[in-house]
């Protein structure tokens, strides 16, 4: 029997009903339709879209020995657009992650997760959105568009460190394409009467 791998966990939060706030989800629907991702070493590596769950998510971040955290956040000195990737433990002092009230919740989830010792590897991908919770849209601004192939990298490069390569699949996907997917998704799943 082959040796056990590294299971991560690419887990992306957001509102999408909210403009920027939703782009932790796209973002990592976007990931999952451009990319294909493979390793060597036996290592897994799961997409999920967690949404606003928050603690409902503890079950299934405590299975994992590394985690992603795709998610708005905010940052002294900082503009719509900026990318931070970061341990969670050594979060940089700049950077508030207590924007919104799912972002506070799943700062609560983590703090909750590591005070049980149960909390793997966990690093945050971190961008500043413009517009949040102005209107109920699935339009992303031009900033967060933009800071998408910065993300990306970020991500890939981190996996490849993690022994997960990432091949192009759909090299014509866009943020864009995959946001309004979300909303045909969200309207399949939960019609208006």
């Amino acid at each position: 029997m082959g040796k056990r791998g590294l299971n991560v966990l690419l887990l992306g939060i957001g509102n999408i009903l909210f403009q920027d706030e939703g782009m932790g989800a796209h973002f990592i629907h976007y990931m999952d339709e451009k990319f294909e991702f493979r390793s060597k070493e036996n290592n897994t590596l799961s997409i999920v879209d967690g949404g606003t769950l928050a603690q409902r998510l503890i079950p299934e971040i405590v299975k994992y020995d590394e985690v992603i955290i795709v998610d708005c956040v905010d940052a002294i000195n900082s503009k719509p657009g900026d990318v931070y990737f970061f341990d969670y433990n050594n979060t940089p002092l700049e950077v508030n992650w207590q924007g919104s009230a799912h972002e506070v919740e799943m700062l609560q989830t983590l703090n909750m997760i590591d005070m049980s010792r149960d909390l793997p590897s966990t690093n945050v991908l971190g961008i500043i959105p413009k517009r949040v919770a102005d209107d109920t849209t699935f339009e992303l601004s031009t900033e967060i568009i933009d800071a998408v192939e910065t993300m990306q990298n970020c991500v890939i490069e981190h996996l490849k460190k993690l022994g997960i390569e990432s091949h192009v699949r759909n090299e014509h996907i866009t943020i864009k394409q995959m946001a309004q997917m979300s909303y045909k998704r969200e309207i399949i799943n939960n019609p208006v009467v």
